[in-house]
């Protein structure tokens, strides 16, 4: 009977001791395949992008330099017109009313004039002849004076009144596109109240803010590319023609860059993105998708072209078929792939998937 005991007790630990083995294996970490990029291609600059929107290079506000009683007013929001074209006109019935007034003031003057010179003429034969004392004959050219002087005041009126007049139509100063339209028809306006804004059509340009850091390196003339937002397979280029010397806020320079091509579609108002070319601080970079970043380390935002972020990454060890973190820093970002100039070297591969769940050290399978 102890004999079967212990063969029983034998037994169990055998048992035993073969679920501990098969428990350690199964405790035994997975081989996890890796995918990674070839560290090869090189970059000589970054870019750098700022949303905008397109504006007219130039907007201008019409309104009459009279006052009056407006017509109809037919305009519409993106109406085109051409250079003289009558924009909006005023009432003239009481602008010609004025004309005839003033007509008729200078006939009345002329006539008053004609009068006082034949009256002086006529003093000034009695002075000659001693009939009339030298008081009266002073009356008679003081009335002379005066009656010219008033025809010439009645000849300056009856312009003013022919050209306020010709103020009644309202003409577009050049080819333009019509940008608002401030007032209704038949309303009463006064000198300079907007009726119309209008933009030229020729030009549209984009204007965003910048640092310091970044407008200091920025100059009138540099290349630019601008990207419609709606339509990212158009992008046009474009030149920088303003640079704010003052900031509008806190280390924000304004900027303005204008279009050097034209297409039909392009209308102000429509949301685009600008980019920029900088040279990058190191010379020369690895371009790597921005894939290859973990979310832990010292990633620092990239706030200007000359000062690069730093970042981990893991690169694969074809000795040892591990992965290893490394510090690396990145001097900027184009086409959406970070430019890595120090901490790589070509002909390394570096980790393009899943880095979130690698680990330093930790052993792996390189994938084809």
């Amino acid at each position: 009977m102890k004999k079967l005991y212990l063969l029983a007790f034998l037994g169990l630990l055998l048992s035993a001791c073969g679920q501990e083995d098969s428990a350690s294996e199964n405790d035994q970490e997975p081989v996890r395949g890796l995918k990674t990029v070839e560290v090869t291609s090189q970059e000589q600059s970054t870019v750098r992008r700022y949303p905008s929107v397109l504006q007219p290079t130039s907007i201008s506000t019409l309104s009459f330099e009279i006052a009056g009683k407006l017509e109809a007013v037919e305009l519409n929001v993106g109406q085109q017109v051409k250079r003289g074209e009558v924009v909006a006109s005023l009432d003239r019935e009481s602008l010609e009313i004025q004309v005839e007034t003033a007509e008729a003031a200078v006939l009345q003057a002329r006539s008053n004039a004609r009068n006082a010179e034949e009256d002086f003429k006529r003093q000034q034969s009695l002075f000659d002849k001693k009939v009339v004392t030298v008081a009266a004959l002073d009356k008679a050219r003081t009335t002379m004076e005066t009656s010219n002087a008033q025809l010439l005041q009645s000849e300056k009126q009856l312009e003013t009144a022919q050209e306020n007049l010709q103020k009644a139509e309202l003409r577009a100063p050049y080819d333009a596109v019509i940008n608002t339209v401030e007032t209704q028809s038949f309303s009463n306006v006064g000198a300079g109240t907007p009726i119309a804004t209008i933009y030229s059509g020729d030009g549209l340009e984009a204007s965003f803010s910048v640092s310091y850091d970044v407008i200091s390196r920025l100059a009138v003339g540099k290349a630019a590319r601008i990207r419609l937002a709606d339509n990212p397979d158009v992008e046009l280029p474009a030149v920088v023609t303003e640079l704010g010397s003052s900031a509008n806020t806190v280390s924000s320079f304004p900027v303005v860059i204008t279009l050097q091509e034209r297409l039909p579609q392009l209308k102000a108002g429509m949301a685009v993105e600008v980019s920029m070319e900088f040279d990058l601080p190191a010379g020369a970079g690895y371009a790597l998708p921005i894939s290859v970043l973990t979310m832990e380390g010292r990633l620092k935002q990239e706030r200007t072209p000359v000062e690069p972020g730093e970042a981990f990454v893991y690169v694969f060890d074809p000795q040892s078929n591990t992965v290893k973190r490394r510090l690396v820093r990145i001097g900027g970002i184009r086409e959406n792939r970070i430019i890595v100039v120090d901490g790589l070297e070509a002909g390394e591969r570096v980790a393009s998937a899943g880095v979130s769940f690698l680990r330093d050290g930790q052993t792996v399978k390189l994938l084809n």
